[in-house]
C-alpha cells in the first residue's frame, strides 16, 4: 500500500464510534499474493463501553465496513476486546495472524500486550483449522478453477506446517516457500495471480497438484503429532485479567 492510502486509512480509525485497539492488513496483502485488483483487508479490535455488556441488550460485537476509496475496495472488521480474545482461544488460527500481521495500520499498547501474550494461546490442535480451511479452499479451487483458492489451500497447509514446527504463525506464502517444502510451481502461481485477483489456473496439471496437497496434509498431520506445542492455550488466565483490567480503566 502506498504512503497516501496509509494516511486516509489513519482518518477511518480516527472516524470509528469506539476506541480501535488496533487494526492491521490481513488477506491476500498479508499472505504475499495481493493482485492489481485485490481489496484491503482490514482486521482489528475494538472497546465497547462497559454499559453495553451489562445491559439488558446483546451487545453488538463486531462492527463491519466496506467503502472504495480511489478505486479500492477496503473492507474493516474489529470485534470488540471480548469477543476477539475470545476468538484467540478457541485455536482460530485465523485471529491470530490478523493480531501478529505485521502491516499494522493502528497500534496501542494493548495491542502489544495481546501480541506478547499471542505465543502461549498457540496450541497443536491450530493445525485442524489450517486443515479445514485448507479443504474448503480446495474445494472452491475444483469447482471454480481460479488460482485465489489455490494459492489459500497452499498458504494455509504450509502456514500450519511452519507453526507446528516452530511454534510461531507465518502467513506470508513467499516466506513459506523458502522455510518450508513446497511444489517448485508456487512462485509462477503467484506471479500469475499479481494480474487478476479472480484469474484462472491454467496449464495445471490438476490431478498432480492434488497429489501435492494430499501430500502436504500428510505432513502437517505428522507434524503435529511430533509438535511440542501444547494442548491447550497456557494464556488463558493472562488474556482474562488483560480483558478486565483494560476495560475498567477505560
Amino acid at each position: 500500500m502506498d504512503e497516501s492510502l496509509a494516511v486516509d486509512l489513519a482518518t477511518v480509525v480516527a472516524e470509528q464510534p469506539e476506541p480501535l485497539l488496533f487494526v492491521t492488513v490481513s488477506g491476500a496483502h498479508l499472505y504475499g499474493f495481493p493482485s492489481r485488483d485485490s481489496d484491503v483487508d482490514l482486521r482489528g479490535a475494538h472497546l465497547l463501553p462497559a454499559a453495553e455488556l451489562v445491559g439488558l441488550d446483546e451487545p453488538t460485537e463486531t462492527r463491519s465496513r466496506m467503502w472504495d476509496q480511489d478505486g479500492v475496495e477496503l473492507d474493516l472488521v474489529s470485534h470488540d476486546l471480548r469477543k476477539f480474545v475470545r476468538l484467540m482461544l478457541r485455536r482460530n488460527g485465523y485471529v491470530v495472524e490478523q493480531l501478529l500481521s505485521p502491516l499494522v495500520i493502528h497500534t496501542t499498547d494493548v495491542h502489544a500486550e495481546m501480541v506478547a501474550l499471542a505465543p502461549d494461546v498457540l496450541t497443536g490442535h491450530h493445525a485442524h483449522h489450517y486443515q479445514g480451511f485448507a479443504v474448503t479452499q480446495w474445494r472452491l479451487f475444483d469447482k471454480t478453477g481460479e488460482l485465489k483458492p489455490l494459492l489459500y489451500t497452499f498458504r494455509a497447509l504450509l502456514t500450519g506446517i511452519h507453526l507446528m514446527r516452530s511454534a510461531t504463525v507465518q502467513a506470508h506464502l513467499p516466506t513459506l516457500i523458502e522455510e518450508v517444502d513446497a511444489p517448485a510451481y508456487l512462485p509462477e502461481l503467484i506471479a500469475a495471480k499479481a494480474e487478476a485477483e479472480h484469474g484462472s489456473a491454467v496449464g495445471l496439471d490438476t490431478d498432480a497438484v492434488h497429489q501435492d496437497v494430499e501430500k502436504l496434509h500428510a505432513v502437517l498431520e505428522q507434524a503435529q503429532r511430533d509438535s511440542a506445542l501444547p494442548g491447550e492455550p497456557l494464556a488463558r488466565r493472562a488474556l482474562g485479567e488483560l480483558v478486565i483490567r483494560v476495560r475498567l480503566e477505560r
